[in-house]
């Protein structure tokens, strides 16, 4: 069951994920000899350690010992629920106590169940399975809720998001966020000389090669809205996304859809803006978007089938 989940998540690639948490390096070896076969495991020996591995790693499911020198388990927990980063992984308790309200406790700190010390290998792997099942239905229904309906890529929910962690991250490493809109050339004379089924077809084909054309995981195609695109580019600079823009252009250009109402050429044809910043304290995402959108705006000016570009960090 668990393969089948996998196999339906869009883009999941790495597989199943434990981090064990417990300053007894005994407790966490036990707990690591029954699963070190079926999944990746990961081992934390205090709370700061496994929040920061969290946050970083993002596990499929955490199995955490509640007294714990420092942070206790069921102060982890409570700050893992109220990061957005990390409020979806599930966490489980290994507790030696059997008080009913150190149990009333941990489920309000956010944990999923409590297992016993000591453990029960059998019943320890079981009910982690059932709750990493869970967590993939879970992840499977919010990638659905995510992506766009006609083009399967990301929708304008998921950019959104998705801007908002590239910004908070860039600006933390002091990196560069570069975003490309991109817009069909004379998507209606399209529409109107071909009919909105094969309209449809188009975006389908240009959402396929957009997706083609990136290279690491943390970049993003989604459908902005219409016939329109965006492409987030964390960690790139300014001639590095211009290079992944005229990438793009030269795919659209070698897929030869007719679009013989063009005036542009005789195959569907794409413009691009491209701007790209290092977030700071007095920028925001949506002058980073304005930027963009100016830009591409002065590509269809100047005859469409381009790109043009900012790097606000030199303008």
């Amino acid at each position: 069951m668990l393969e089948e989940l996998l196999r339906s998540l869009p883009n999941r690639t790495r597989p199943l994920t434990i981090l064990i948490v417990d300053d007894q390096p005994l407790n966490v070896r036990v707990q690591h000899t029954v699963f070190r076969d079926s999944f990746e495991v990961l081992m934390a020996t205090d709370g700061e350690q496994a929040i920061a591995i969290c946050q970083d790693q993002h596990p499929d499911l955490v199995l955490l010992d509640v007294m714990m020198p420092g942070l206790d388990g069921h102060d982890v927990c409570r700050r893992l629920k109220e990061s957005h980063a990390t409020r979806e992984i599930p966490v489980i308790f290994v507790t030696a106590q059997e008080d009913a309200e150190d149990e009333a406790l941990g489920f309000a700190s956010g944990a999923v169940d409590f297992i016993k010390k000591p453990i029960n290998p059998v019943t320890l792997m079981a009910r982690v399975k059932t709750h990493l099942a869970l967590k993939l239905q879970g992840d499977l229904l919010r990638s659905i809720a995510l992506v766009d309906g006609l083009t399967g890529v990301a929708n304008r929910r998921q950019f959104d998001a998705h801007l908002s962690r590239s910004w908070r991250r860039c600006q933390r490493e002091r990196q560069p966020l570069s975003l490309l809109l991109i817009d069909v050339d004379q998507f209606k004379r399209y529409n109107d000389h071909y009919g909105h089924l094969a309209g449809d077809e188009c975006l389908i084909k240009l959402a396929q090669v957009l997706s083609a054309s990136l290279r690491r995981p943390d970049d993003l195609i989604a459908r902005y809205g219409g016939e329109e695109f965006a492409c987030i580019l964390p960690n790139t600079p300014y001639q590095g996304a211009l290079d992944r823009a005229n990438t793009m252009l030269d795919a659209m250009r070698a897929a030869k859809l007719e679009h013989a109402a063009s005036t542009t050429g005789d195959v569907v044809s794409i413009s691009a803006g491209l701007a790209t910043l290092v977030p700071h304290q007095d920028s925001t995402p949506q002058a980073l978007l304005a930027a963009a959108d100016a830009r591409l705006y002065g590509a269809k000016q100047n005859g469409r089938d381009q790109v043009q570009g900012v790097d606000l960090r030199t303008s």
